[in-house]
């Protein structure tokens, strides 16, 4: 008799929602293993390296790319990024700034797949600079956050802002990260 263990990870995201969908979304994105390639925290501030910057160009990059993306608060952070990302379909510029309205035929890239394209642009930058191809630059997955109101939103904003003036306490501050003997993560 033959048993097959197929492992699949169970997905955070929300059953039956429309991630393309007009909306404001928290995201957060950590580093293969945790590693800290993006820079440092000196004084409560982020001081972001070469590598960081790319990735702080390339989130930027998204709301070039796509009309309908809009970037709110974002950081970078040694080991991971947290970003605020709207999706408005009508064309409206959520920053004061005039945008030509989409076309009706326009395909809206979900959440998911403006991760991914953020996530591949990055990391191919990022070995190419570093002369790595391959290099594997971020964990497989992301968390993701419904922003439901304004009360959200600015707890959030609050959130990214302050997020290196408390490194020392962050889950994704190495000095946080406990390993078990199969390699995932615990915290202390």
């Amino acid at each position: 008799m033959s048993i097959s263990f197929n492992h699949y990870r169970r997905s955070i995201r929300l059953p039956h929602f429309d991630y393309a969908s007009d909306g404001a979304y928290f995201v957060t994105i950590c580093t293969t293993g945790r590693q800290s390639l993006f820079g440092e925290i000196a004084n409560g501030q982020m001081v972001i390296n070469d590598c960081g910057m790319i990735v702080s160009d390339t989130w930027k990059w998204l709301a070039q790319q796509y009309q309908y993306v809009h970037l709110h608060e974002w950081v970078v952070m040694p080991n991971h990024f947290h970003g605020i990302i709207m999706i408005d379909r009508t064309g409206g510029d959520c920053r004061g700034g005039s945008r030509t309205a989409p076309t009706d035929n326009q395909k809206i890239k979900p959440l998911g797949r403006l991760v991914g394209a953020f996530k591949t642009v990055s990391t191919k930058r990022i070995n190419e600079f570093r002369q790595t191809p391959g290099m594997i630059v971020w964990q497989r997955n992301y968390y993701e956050h419904i922003i439901r109101d304004d009360d959200d939103l600015n707890r959030i904003r609050e959130y990214i802002v302050n997020n290196p003036a408390k490194w020392a306490e962050d889950d994704n501050n190495p000095d946080n990260i406990q390993y078990d003997k199969r390699g995932y993560v615990q915290k202390k």
